[in-house]
């Protein structure tokens, strides 16, 4: 359970000569004569966007790709590709527990007092000031969104929700965790009688499927994000979600140029693109070629990961750096409570009556389909600055992205060195001077 959170690629095998195999394809624009340059060469649009300059295409050639990329106002083409975006660590709590949890307890959602993350960025106290997240709209990038569950229901437009995985509605994963479904709640989990509470307790979440057990293809991310940001009328976009390329590949370079695009679309137009850093301690000033996606991406914001080490013991330091979390002065724009799992030794340790291993109490608790979860992860701080966010737009309703952006920011706590920090940008995130000032 304790393993180091790692990022694994899978590579879409190659197409024979007769079966039709995905590409994805920018241009500066998108028009009616780049299409009937993709289809000259024997392409099929099946996605395109004029405004980002992206398209998916694809066919059956077997040189289709060095063919189309001789084409007049293509700038770039290659194939799709499946990337294993996701590895969570997390430990489920049951319903029966839950349920003993429950009967009799002081508090007004039970599992609160087991939630440090909202108190660590002083979420209370905006909620207090009378910010909640309401009226605005986060869509959470994602694998499945448990629609029905009860701590999520009264947040979900679910006629806006949308799935980009072929066969898959936006409700459906794999297992009882449903990454997309832990992302939501601490988001946006109602402040309800019932679980937990999220940062933007009223904030309307979107789900847009993208992955599928953590695994999708490249267009299904770049797809769902500008569907978010046209149809989906999103505020704010979360992507707790990445991997890493090699700026040598050429056709990986490809796509993540396409993917910048459609980040770059939707901070044009006016949301904010929020992206977990990524798991694996690296620092992204000297990483060479290495380039980590959507973190790195266009004009969006990377968010890096902190979190307590014995918590359960009284050691409350929160924004102490993650153990696992990438880092970067270059990279990272503000810093959120995502939870740790380093503590050492599995003694167990008792918390309002949960009974788990100390070192269990140092992640983040959130919905899941089986009910709640603990996770940690940059998955977890990206939507935590997500919900912060929420509460900024809530309070100044005409921010763009780019001014979220800076409010974000310039509302953070100055941790770390003075100023800029390669652990935690410009700070940690504050949503009661997010608020207030």
């Amino acid at each position: 359970m304790k393993n180091h959170l790692g990022i694994t690629l899978l590579a879409l095998s190659i197409a024979s000569a007769t079966q039709a195999a995905d590409y994805v394809i920018t241009a500066a624009q998108w028009d009616a004569s780049r299409q009937a340059a993709v289809e000259a060469v024997g392409g099929t649009v099946r996605f395109a966007h004029a405004g980002a300059g992206v398209a998916v295409v694809s066919s059956e050639r077997a040189d289709f790709l060095d063919a189309v990329r001789k084409q007049p106002g293509i700038s770039g083409a290659a194939p799709d590709r499946v990337v294993q975006w996701q590895q969570p660590t997390e430990v489920a709590l049951s319903d029966a527990e839950l349920d003993q949890q429950t009967a009799g307890n002081p508090f007004t959602n039970p599992l609160y007092a087991l939630q440090w993350a909202p108190a660590s960025v002083e979420a209370p106290a905006a909620w207090q000031l009378g910010y909640t997240g309401k009226g605005v709209r986060v869509a959470v990038l994602d694998g499945g969104l448990f629609n029905a569950h009860p701590d999520l229901a009264a947040n979900v437009d679910v006629a806006a929700s949308r799935s980009f995985v072929p066969g898959q509605a936006f409700n459906t994963d794999t297992g009882t965790f449903w990454h997309g479904t832990h992302v939501a709640g601490i988001v946006a989990a109602r402040d309800n009688n019932t679980g937990v509470v999220g940062i933007a307790p009223e904030a309307t979440i979107i789900g847009v499927k993208v992955l599928h057990a953590g695994s999708g293809a490249f267009s299904w991310v770049i797809e769902g994000l500008l569907y978010a940001a046209d149809e989906g009328d999103a505020d704010i976009l979360n992507l707790s979600l990445g991997a890493d390329f090699n700026r040598g590949d050429r056709d990986a370079a490809e796509l993540v140029s396409a993917l910048n695009r459609a980040v770059n679309y939707a901070s044009r137009h006016g949301a904010l693109v929020i992206s977990a850093a990524g798991n694996d301690g690296y620092d992204l000033d000297h990483s060479g070629n290495l380039i980590t996606v959507p973190a790195m991406s266009g004009n969006g914001v990377a968010i890096a990961a902190t979190g307590p080490m014995g918590w359960a013991l009284g050691n409350n330091n929160a924004r102490r750096p993650s153990s696992y979390t990438n880092y970067g002065q270059s990279m990272i724009h503000v810093a959120g409570p995502g939870g740790d799992f380093a503590y050492p030794g599995n003694e167990n340790c008792n918390v309002a009556g949960i009974v788990r291993p100390c070192w269990v109490f140092d992640m983040v608790l959130s919905t899941s389909r089986a009910g709640y979860s603990w996770a940690a992860g940059t998955s977890m701080a990206a939507p935590a600055a997500a919900g912060v966010a929420a509460l900024i737009k809530q309070r100044f309703p005409d921010a763009d992205g780019a001014q979220l952006k800076s409010k974000l920011a310039q509302s953070a706590d100055d941790e770390g060195k003075t100023g800029h920090d390669p652990y935690y940008g410009r700070g940690f995130v504050n949503a009661r001077r997010a608020v207030s000032q």
